[in-house]
């Protein structure tokens, strides 16, 4: 009898080759063309209200939005723009502002030239910028004054906006088809053909190619992959990944998560949002760190340190590793807009927390510096590994807030300005 064959990977498998793109400027962050995948979020405040909008955006920006996105709907909005960048500049926060329009953006950019002006970028909706004889002289308004100031367009096609004249042409040619498709995958069609040919028009219209990024966000996960699945394979224009009205808390991070990271790790996207409904009066701010942590994870960029711990079991019936887990990473979080330039490469820090003797030194030894706290039952020492080494063991009721101080220490001695060789935060035990 024949032994069966045993199939065997040698090598970790990775993501698929970047999709090829033409790399757009967005005031100073680069979208495409194999640059870094870019993060971006959007304000929930009215943009007629500066000092809000301001507060939230520079709390996007410090959380580590790459790009943030603000609502221009009205008069009121469109004459504050100019008034939230130069406050935003006043901070020192260069990031990029795109307008949101949907409906009047031709007439807001036309009687505000400052707000068009400010604005880094302008979003354009095809399924709603005008309608029937108005939505090309509408759309090519937009397109003018974009190619005037020399500002960047996202065409950005959704779901609940779709172009209904275009979809229903397409519906018409599918029931008289001799094959008809499903209507969910007419529906993509209609997506995809309305973000082409509105590019393709813009193009007309004189805009170059790498000012152009399009999208096509839907609200189901298994409809946003192939929608982007085949505008990828159509074109080669910068591509926005998100998935729309993804809902709040886990729900929203999950079906974001699950959405991107199979498109992520098909080369496909240049820039994301991870668009959260908020609790109520919840932080903003937790979009961004869903979407670095997604990017983190598998491994496209590093933003913060990690820090490793367990899920806890019936060894681990003390909070202590929680509490302490928590607080490094809290305070990791708190201080990377200040250690950005203070400490070069801090971002590549692990930390393992780890709660019981089952895994928690080998996990500690994986990591540039870990603890092994004690389990239920097991002596109230703590193992302290540093660089794959045993370091120190820890002990009495200060243990938490003594291997809190080595983190910090390991830190300023690995990637401050003196940085030295990690033995050197003293000999081991």
């Amino acid at each position: 009898m024949n032994k069966p064959e045993i199939m065997t990977q040698t090598d970790i498998a990775g993501p698929a080759p970047r999709h090829q793109t033409t790399k757009v400027m967005v005031g100073n962050v680069a979208v495409g063309g194999g640059a870094p995948i870019v993060v971006q979020s959007m304000t929930n405040t009215d943009t007629a209200d500066v000092e809000s909008t301001v507060a939230q955006v520079a709390a996007l920006a410090r959380a580590g939005s790459e790009m943030v996105r603000i609502t221009v709907d009205r008069e009121e909005a469109a004459a504050a723009v100019p008034h939230i960048r130069e406050q935003l500049d006043k901070r020192g926060i260069t990031t990029p502002l795109i307008g949101d329009f949907h409906y009047i953006g031709h007439k807001l950019l036309t009687d505000y030239p400052a707000c068009a002006e400010a604005l880094a970028k302008y979003r354009i909706n095809p399924g709603n910028v005008g309608f029937k004889d108005k939505r090309d002289t509408q759309f090519s308004t937009i397109i003018e004054l974009a190619n005037k100031y020399g500002k960047p367009v996202r065409i950005g096609a959704n779901w609940g906006s779709l172009d209904q004249e275009l979809l229903s042409k397409l519906m018409d040619e599918n029931a008289a088809s001799a094959t008809p498709r499903d209507a969910r995958a007419v529906t993509r069609e209609a997506m995809v053909q309305s973000a082409l040919l509105s590019a393709a028009r813009a193009q007309e219209l004189g805009m170059p190619k790498d000012r152009i990024i399009l999208s096509a966000k839907v609200s189901a996960v298994q409809d946003l992959i192939a929608v982007y699945q085949d505008l990828a394979a159509r074109s080669d224009y910068a591509i926005h990944l998100g998935l729309t009205e993804a809902g709040m808390g886990s729900k929203g991070i999950v079906a974001s998560s699950a959405a991107l990271g199979i498109l992520l790790q098909q080369g496909i996207g240049d820039t994301i949002r991870i668009s959260l409904t908020p609790e109520p009066g919840g932080d903003r701010t937790l979009e961004v760190q869903v979407a670095q942590e997604l990017l983190q994870t598998m491994g496209f960029r590093t933003f913060v340190p990690l820090v490793a711990a367990c899920p806890g079991c019936g060894r681990t019936t003390s909070t202590t590793f929680q509490e302490l887990a928590r607080s490094i990473q809290d305070f990791i979080r708190e201080e990377m807009p200040a250690w950005k330039s203070k400490y070069p490469g801090v971002e590549n820090l692990n930390v393992a927390v780890m709660g019981c003797i089952v895994n928690g030194p080998g996990e500690s030894k994986h990591a540039n510096i870990g603890i092994s706290l004690p389990g239920t039952g097991e002596a109230p020492a703590a193992p302290v590994f540093v660089d794959g080494k045993k370091f120190r063991t820890l002990r009495g009721p200060t243990i938490a807030a003594d291997f809190k101080a080595l983190v910090i220490d390991y830190i300023d001695q690995r990637y401050g300005s003196g940085a030295k060789a990690p033995e050197s935060v003293t000999a081991a035990e």
